[in-house]
């Protein structure tokens, strides 16, 4: 039966709690044992599939479908575990559950409340797959005081409760904030936080103090002693330059220590860092550095496309560069020229997105890769604007588009060589869609096979022909356009196993030309970066060397 470790969060948000339970877990995983890790957000969405990435960064998609928050993407990234649709979950889910069950008359016309229903329902999802794993790492989102966590941690309150004592403990994240005028290091909202999760009947047994300044030994011993934790159970998490460097920090301020000594396991392990000494290794000690513009909508914030761009640092690891990201805002090509703006790169990405707002920009940033022999990657809507330009410029269809712009605009303007996915095979049944449906679930979501030709560029990389990637999207690239297309360069070099739906495009008489339909990024870790990323530097490496 697994241990439960619960991590909360004080004083603000964006402290960085998701990290720090990733970091966690590699830890735990270095000193021999098995973990998972979930996130438990109180939002009222059931999930952020339908969220703005503005409002909450990217949505990460696990193999079994589900959307979840982007912190799952560090858990993955950091333990190498693929999350799955069991380790995310908000309170929005939570009460949808609780109200199905009502409706079935499974409280038997009891009166509903947040406790024990709604609590009970939290434990019951805390429950599942405990018998898998040697520690089960369970981040609550927001910090304590929000109206919306309230029911979260009464839920863990009980749960620790109920377990067998020794089986539960209790991780509190929070900030000390250096005040410049008098040159202290404040403890007094760390104090009022914990005050505040104990009056609810949680008291931490560890404190993770977030401080751009060194915290002295006096302050430890001051937080110790107000905050009722042993003085070595107050651990420091001062700014990287890497998250990367996160399991090597910790370590050295002796969080897994601390964490084993909480469970009483002593022996402890001794852990194994060989893995993140590379990591670090490769980190700080590059041998040159690349120049990549990625091109999207959502550049103003970058949380957006958090996965790509620690994908792109994986690339960089595995090909001992630097790679040196610059966000391109799409809109911008509309207006002006994008040779201006995209001039002394050496590779250009194109991501997933949704909406016609900026896809035009992505459209030139394709034509400019295309045409000037510049390594392109290109990503969901990224491949399918790749597609919508070599149809323009290549094959001759002056009004190529996407079906889903001119579904926004009310009337047609488009030839559509990017239309609305009907139906599609999942496992060993049909799924279907209609295109006015809820936008909640209406997405080819999680993973799917796709064979890849013989001899393509894709399969050299890969270095086999079938594949499984995880998706995330509505549209898709139309059959009817292969012949006319593959006839000027641009090649359907991976297919769904039933031939009908394209995942990969490459064209032909291209250095590094590439579009897949897929999210590459969700996979890749700094232990093991995708392929397709790695060689994507590796070719961005490649064109530095000769400019």
């Amino acid at each position: 039966m697994a241990r439960y470790v619960f991590i909360t969060g004080g004083v603000v948000s964006s402290l960085g709690k998701g990290l720090a339970s990733a970091a966690l877990g590699a830890l735990l995983q270095a000193r021999g044992f098995s973990v998972r890790l979930r996130k438990l957000d109180p939002y009222l969405n059931v999930d952020p599939g339908t969220m703005s990435p503005f409002e909450h960064g990217e949505v990460f998609v696990t193999d079994d479908g589900a959307e979840t928050d982007l912190d799952l993407g560090h858990y993955e990234r950091f333990t190498g575990v693929a999350a799955r649709n069991t380790d995310s979950v908000s309170s929005g889910r939570i009460y949808s559950t609780v109200l199905e069950k009502e409706r079935r008359g499974d409280y038997l016309g009891k009166t509903i409340q947040v406790i024990p229903h709604v609590t009970n329902e939290i434990k019951d999802f805390l429950k599942v797959g405990a018998d898998e794993v040697d520690f089960m790492l369970c981040e609550i989102g927001g910090t304590v005081g929000d109206i919306e966590g309230l029911p979260f941690f009464e839920a863990i309150r009980q749960f620790a409760q109920d377990r067998p004592r020794g089986e539960c403990i209790f991780m509190h994240l929070t900030l000390l904030p250096w005040i410049a005028a008098s040159g202290e290091l404040k403890t007094k909202p760390t104090q009022h936080s914990v005050k505040e999760l104990r009056s609810i009947g949680i008291a931490p047994d560890i404190l993770v103090c977030r401080s751009e300044k060194l915290i002295p030994q006096k302050e430890r011993e001051k937080l110790a002693l107000f905050c009722n934790v042993r003085p070595d159970s107050v651990i420091a998490a001062y700014d990287l330059k890497s998250i990367y460097e996160a399991p090597l920090a910790y370590h050295r301020e002796g969080l897994d220590q601390a964490v084993l000594d909480a469970f009483g396991i002593s022996p402890a392990p001794r852990p194994n860092l060989t893995r993140w000494e590379d990591v670090y290794d490769r980190i700080y000690n590059p041998e040159g550095e690349v120049r990549i513009a990625i091109v999207g909508k959502y550049t103003q914030l970058e949380d957006a496309y958090k996965s790509i761009a620690e994908a792109l640092t994986h690339g960089g690891m595995a090909n001992r560069v630097k790679v040196r990201i610059e966000w391109v805002d799409a809109e911008l090509f509309e207006r002006g020229d994008a040779a201006a703006s995209l001039e002394g790169f050496h590779a250009i990405l194109v991501p997933g997105g949704f909406g016609e707002r900026g896809t035009e920009g992505k459209i030139k940033a394709a034509e400019y890769a295309r045409t000037r022999k510049i390594p392109y990657l290109g990503i969901c809507l990224g491949m399918q604007m790749a597609v919508v330009e070599a149809a323009r410029n290549l094959a001759g269809l002056a009004t190529a588009g996407s079906e889903e712009f001119d579904h926004e605009a009310g009337k047609k303007r488009f030839e559509p060589v990017v239309y609305h996915l009907k139906e599609w095979v999942q496992g060993n049944h049909t799924v279907a869609r209609r295109v006015d449906d809820n936008k909640g679930g209406t997405m080819r979501l999680g993973a799917y096979t796709a064979n890849l030709a013989e001899g393509s560029k894709v399969a050299e990389i890969y270095g086999t022909n079938v594949i499984e990637e995880r998706h995330r999207h509505r549209y898709e690239v139309d059959m009817a356009y292969r012949k006319a297309l593959e006839e000027k360069g641009m090649a359907f070099s991976g297919m769904s196993p039933d031939g009908r739906l394209p995942e990969i495009v490459e064209v032909t008489d291209h250095p590094w030309f590439i579009g897949v339909q897929f999210h590459p990024e969700l996979k890749s870790k700094p232990f093991d970066p995708h392929p397709l990323f790695k060689d994507f530097v590796r070719a961005a490496k490649d064109v530095s060397r000769l400019v």
